[in-house]
């Protein structure tokens, strides 16, 4: 069973490595929404996998890193596509979060990447 929690990044990007003249090399911002999956199987006096609020603490200073920041200037994000976002959280995480099954990074309302792991 998974459960998961979400959050609101606001950050602007560039993507260096696209085809000359493409819209996304140019300075743009989003409103990320990141989820954050967490498996395990609920705890039978508490009925929980963790607590909400652990969750939310351990990626505080991820969180931190992230919002309202140029993600180009973070080192490991100077391509910050939402493959490599996904990735970077992930790794940035896991040690932290060993339950961590799953990053959901919705760039747009539309568009989005799903990331488990290696």
């Amino acid at each position: 069973m998974d459960i998961f929690k979400v959050f609101r990044i606001e950050a602007a990007h560039r993507l260096p490595n696209v085809p000359p003249g493409h819209k996304c090399a140019r300075l743009h911002g989003h409103s990320f929404a990141v989820e954050l999956h967490v498996g395990g199987t609920p705890d039978p006096h508490t009925g929980w996998i963790m607590d909400f609020g652990d969750i939310k603490q351990v990626f505080a200073p991820i969180y931190d890193r992230l919002d309202h920041h140029y993600l180009n200037d973070i080192p490991g994000l100077e391509n910050p596509t939402s493959e490599n976002l996904a990735r970077w959280i992930w790794n940035e995480l896991k040690p932290k979060l060993p339950a961590l099954s799953l990053i959901v990074v919705h760039e747009t309302c539309t568009s989005g990447c799903r990331y488990a792991g290696h």
